[in-house]
């Protein structure tokens, strides 16, 4: 007997049903949506019954709903918590992406995956996770390729990565920076972005080195030609982030991860795609045509220098060419390129609309900033983003279709790709046909038909062509019988891995430190019960952050410079980052090759 296939799941955003319907739509095997609260995008929250809604449209093509409850918890919100998990569950979500482990001492009815701010880097750390009940283990993503094998070799819960959208650029539930500044918590889903904001760099004393540049805004990732590696790597699922994004944006680069996906798959018999169902676009999908600051593989390869993006963190956009000379009003590119009236352009941080286009010479609404030798980017299509808005790719089913017709009875039914199989019959007087050969195909006209259903007739056979049946009963029976695959195939009840707590698993460690952030009575006990000897009071929990390391990351600035502390480099002294009160000294971990934002603002009361 061979082994059965091992599923790989393409993992799209959703902000809220109507987002749902587009990522089905266009091909997502999962999607991942937000509760009515405790999600990391606080601006993307939905209750029950839209999340009810958007699984039972997502059944019907066997793609699975995750929602997030991956914020920290206060003891005070447990018991809130703890309802809307169970109210999720009613809604029949298929899982709960967590970070905060009280929610794995609730004793919920549901599949649990260990959510990227629970900051899972080493293959110890997944194998505890995996004993503890999780059935998935979110990544975080700054991890290379060989580290992501190393984990998935370690584990068999399913490992789930990043592939394509924005990049935090520090640590994944271990960054308090927007903290710092604000009110505002990345941990508590309503992170401020002050990573994507301008900063000065300094020697701390007065010298600027650098001012005004977007020094920790990093570029978009895109993994879109390493699928297949990370599925030999044993990553069964592959996400886009995005909850925030529009419904363009989902639909396009869904349907090019789609197509990316299948390429992939078609040279891999031993993997299979984890729902059913045909997506093909009326557009040619490209992810450079959305919202994206650049495209980087990150740290796929290992840490290197070029993920940033300091001129800008707004939509960069595809590349178009460089000004060769300039007019009054307009100015020629060294290549030609296909730009029209309504597309926005952009170019060393400026940008503008185009108001005419020809060949090489573009008339833009403004000229403020064009000068000869600038690199420009087109970041929005207009064309085709008309195009994507006005898509309406529908997803099918292949089935195929039985008839079987006697003097007293005819019948049709329908069986789809993974065999399940419903049918519709009638009695009458069904005699034979004068002409048998145009009976056939009235049969085999009429039972292709499908409509405007989930289903796609690919092939019809049976018995009986030879006699009548009328047109008005082959339709009465075609539409019974699709509309009872269609209920067959919405009230199937996926398979849950729903795993117990190993009370034996033990911790990686015995200590815990501010930045783990165990900020309810739940969590603390959940880890001492597990190993942990110390526990830090949560820097999450905090009066003040002054004197505290609020970011550590794999993103080294030195490194993205040049200025290497291991190879000589020019700027040899301490490094801050200052805008306005905010001031932040850079260290840096070259064992780890990591770097840290210390905080060093004038302390302030946040009571006050």
């Amino acid at each position: 007997m061979s082994s059965p296939k091992r599923p790989i799941e393409l993992l799209a955003p959703a902000r809220d049903c109507e987002a749902v319907v587009a990522a089905v739509d266009y091909g997502a095997d999962a999607v991942y949506i937000g509760g009515a609260r405790f999600g990391a995008r606080h601006a993307a929250a939905n209750d029950a019954a839209q999340i009810a809604r958007a699984v039972e449209y997502a059944r019907r093509y066997g793609v699975r709903v995750y929602a997030t409850l991956n914020t920290l918890l206060r003891d005070d919100e447990l018991e809130e918590a703890e309802r809307q998990a169970r109210e999720l569950i009613g809604a029949g979500v298929d899982a709960l992406i967590v970070q905060d482990m009280a929610l794995r001492r609730m004793n919920l009815p549901v599949e649990l995956h260990a959510s990227t701010q629970v900051h899972t880097l080493t293959p110890g750390h997944a194998q505890f996770l995996e004993r503890c009940g999780f059935a998935r283990v979110i990544l975080e993503r700054a991890m290379s390729l060989d580290e992501i094998r190393a984990v998935c070799a370690a584990t068999s819960a399913e490992v789930e990565c990043f592939v394509h959208g924005a990049i935090c650029v520090g640590y994944s539930g271990r960054c308090f920076l927007s903290r710092s500044m604000g009110p505002r918590s990345g941990n508590r889903g309503e992170c401020a972005q002050p990573c994507r904001l301008a900063w000065d760099l300094t020697d701390g004393r007065g010298r600027t080195y650098l001012a005004g540049k977007h020094l920790l805004s990093l570029r978009d990732m895109n993994l879109s030609a390493r699928l297949g590696e990370l599925m030999d790597a044993g990553v069964s699922s592959f996400k886009i982030e995005g909850r925030l994004k529009e419904i363009g944006y989902i639909r396009n680069v869904v349907a090019w991860y789609r197509r990316a996906m299948d390429e992939a798959l078609a040279s891999r018999p031993e993997l299979c795609r984890a729902s059913v169902g045909r997506s093909v676009p009326d557009f040619a999908p490209d992810p450079s045509k959305s919202f994206t600051r650049g495209e980087s593989e990150y740290y796929f390869d290992g840490r290197r220098a070029g993920v940033a993006s300091f001129d800008t963190p707004k939509a960069v956009g595809e590349y178009v060419g460089r000004v060769a000379s300039v007019g009054a009003r307009d100015f020629v590119l060294d290549r030609a390129a296909d730009l029209a009236p309504g597309d926005g352009i952009c170019f060393g941080g400026a940008g503008t609309n185009v108001n005419a286009a020809e060949g090489r010479r573009v008339v833009p609404n403004r000229m403020e900033g064009v000068v000869p030798g600038a690199e420009v980017y087109r970041n929005y299509d207009h064309r085709f983003s008309q195009q994507v808005a006005r898509s309406r790719t529908r997803r099918t089913i292949g089935v195929r279709a039985e008839f079987a017709v006697e003097a007293g009875r005819a019948a049709v039914r329908y069986v789809d790709c993974e065999g399940l199989a419903a049918e519709a019959s009638c009695g009458g007087d069904f005699a034979p046909a004068r002409d048998a050969a145009k009976m056939e195909a009235t049969l085999r006209e009429q039972l292709s038909r499908s409509g405007d259903t989930i289903f796609r007739v690919e092939e019809v056979a049976g018995t009986g062509a030879e006699r009548f049946v009328p047109v008005s009963v082959l339709a009465a029976l075609r539409r019974e019988g699709l509309e009872r695959l269609a209920a067959l195939r919405a009230s199937r009840v996926p398979e849950h891995r729903i795993l117990p707590e190993d009370p034996a698993a033990r911790y990686p460690g015995v200590r815990l430190t501010e930045a783990d952030n165990v900020t309810n009575r739940l969590a603390e006990a959940f880890y001492r019960d597990h190993g942990v000897t110390e526990i830090e009071p949560p820097l999450e929990l905090a009066r003040e952050t002054t004197g505290r390391c609020v970011m550590r990351t794999a993103y080294c600035l030195r490194r993205e410079l040049g200025e290497c502390l291991k190879r000589n480099p020019r700027l040899a002294g301490e490094l801050w980052l200052e805008r306005d009160r905010f001031r932040y000294r850079l260290e840096f971990d070259c064992a780890r090759c990591e770097m840290c934002l210390i905080d060093e603002k004038e302390s302030i009361c946040r009571s006050c």
